[in-house]
């Protein structure tokens, strides 16, 4: 799918259990960054950062237990990795998850102090496509464009070292504690990579 080149920049890594995996790695090497399929914990070795995509997150934890892959990352991002989760890959950094019953004796790779609720914005037909003010990141006078398909809901932050980065309908969609960044949305679904590239430079900073 893609192919690694540390010279070209980071190297980023993209886990591949479900999700717009080719997409965001076009956004990642659009964004300056060497990137790596992921689909075995062996590989996040050596990494800067790494995202995990949307899908379905009981899915996803499903797909992930054998290798035990959301231990492994979890231990990395402990000991400094930088992760972007984005839509289900949100509900899988956060600390709390509200209706978490689904995923019950499941490993999450947590991290992020939020609790969430999965498919909050309803089924895939209330999917839906909009602008978001953003602050913090790249031109933050020009509207970003988020696509929200059966996406998760932010409830409640619950650190002060949560910085929110967008907003929708009185929630926030996306946030960032140190080197960890989330959104509920799925940003390699558009042309607009600012999030992408502040994560690039997040994971080499």
């Amino acid at each position: 799918m893609t192919v690694e080149d540390v010279s070209a920049g980071p190297l980023i890594g993209v886990l591949a259990l479900q999700g717009a995996v080719a997409e965001h790695a076009a956004a990642l090497q659009a964004s300056g960054a060497a990137v790596r399929i992921v689909r075995r914990p062996a590989e996040l070795d050596g990494l800067d950062g790494l995202v995990v995509p949307g899908g379905e997150s009981t899915a996803m934890a499903r797909i992930a237990a054998p290798v035990k892959m959301f231990e492994a990352v979890r231990e990395h991002r402990e000991a400094g990795l930088a992760v972007f989760g984005t839509c289900a890959g949100l509900i899988l950094l956060a600390e709390s998850v509200a209706d978490a019953q689904a995923l019950e004796g499941f490993e999450r790779i947590r991290g992020l102090d939020v609790v969430v609720r999965r498919n909050a914005y309803g089924s895939q037909l209330n999917s839906f496509t909009t602008e978001l003010p953003v602050q913090g990141i790249g031109e933050p006078d020009r509207p970003l464009e988020a696509v929200f398909i059966r996406a998760p809901v932010i409830e409640e932050i619950r650190s002060a070292d949560v910085e929110v980065i967008a907003e929708a309908q009185g929630h926030p969609v996306a946030v960032r504690q140190g080197r960890l960044l989330a959104a509920s949305f799925h940003p390699e679904l558009t042309s607009d990579y600012r999030l992408h590239q502040y994560f690039v430079g997040l994971a080499t900073s």
